[in-house]
């Protein structure tokens, strides 16, 4: 009932930035959490950074500094924005949100994932 719809990635050379978007639609009544993820080719699926409705956020060691995750509650968007990219950031990233329908109770969505490429 809830879709989420990625955008942001794209090619950037090494120290550059990008900024990811993820808004969900639908039949959303309220957002308990929301997540970035990543996976590189070769690799499992890693957690990257978390935030909560009242805002606390959490890191992986590998960002931590590099990587702020943010949410515009009013839009049901959540942002990753990444700097000081290397090499070690190519994955495809996608976003996760958990929380509440307006009709079926709980909802734990995908986005569909944005390829993030860091090459020169």
């Amino acid at each position: 009932q809830v879709q989420l719809v990625e955008s942001g990635g794209g090619l950037v050379q090494p120290g550059g930035s990008l900024r990811l978007s993820c808004a969900a639609s639908g039949s959303v009544f309220s957002i308990g959490a929301m997540a970035w993820y990543r996976q590189a080719p070769g690799k499992e699926r890693e957690l990257v950074a978390t935030i909560t409705s009242a805002g606390s956020t959490k890191y992986a060691d590998s960002v931590k500094g590099r990587f702020t995750i943010s949410s515009d509650n009013g839009q049901n968007t959540v942002y990753l924005q990444m700097n000081s990219l290397s090499p070690e950031d190519t994955a495809v990233y996608y976003c996760n949100v958990v929380g509440l329908t307006k009709t079926t109770g709980i909802f734990n969505s995908w986005g569909q994932g944005t390829q993030v490429t860091v090459s020169s």
